[in-house]
Parts: C-alpha cells; structure tokens; sequence
C-alpha cells in the first residue's frame, strides 16, 4: 500500500514539473512582481464568480416571485 502511494505521489511529482507556472516566466523578476500574471489571472476568477453569483441570484428572485405569482392565480 505504501508503495502504491509512493508511486502515485512520484508520478504526481513528474507532472507537475511538465506544467507551466506563471511565476516562473522570468527569472529575473523579484518580489510580488513575479506573481503578476497568477494575481491577474485570480482577479478574473473572483470577477467572475461575483457576477455569475448575481445573475444567479436574481434568476433565483425573478423566479421564486413568478412562480409565486401563478401559484396564487391557481388557488
């Protein structure tokens, strides 16, 4: 079993190495600068999730008041 899990966590190891990390575009670059592209790219993310939330969320109102609506014109 732990063999098994070695295994798995290795080859986890050799993939992650073949992936391409923002960070690591240009050496040379220092700091909170290095992480430009990866803040960037969260930013959109976040801007993102917010606005699907609210048109979710009102998706949600508009249909819970049409639905309520019919169900009082039924009864």
């Amino acid at each position: 079993m732990f063999r098994k899990l070695s295994q798995f966590i290795s080859a986890i190891k050799s993939e992650l190495k073949k992936c391409s990390w923002p960070w690591e575009s240009d050496p040379k670059i220092k700091g909170f600068k290095k992480f430009r592209e990866l803040w960037g790219s969260t930013l959109v993310v976040l801007i993102a999730m917010v606005l699907l939330g609210a048109y979710v969320a009102f998706f949600d109102f508009v249909m819970a008041r049409v639905v309520t609506w019919a169900v009082e014109q039924l009864s």
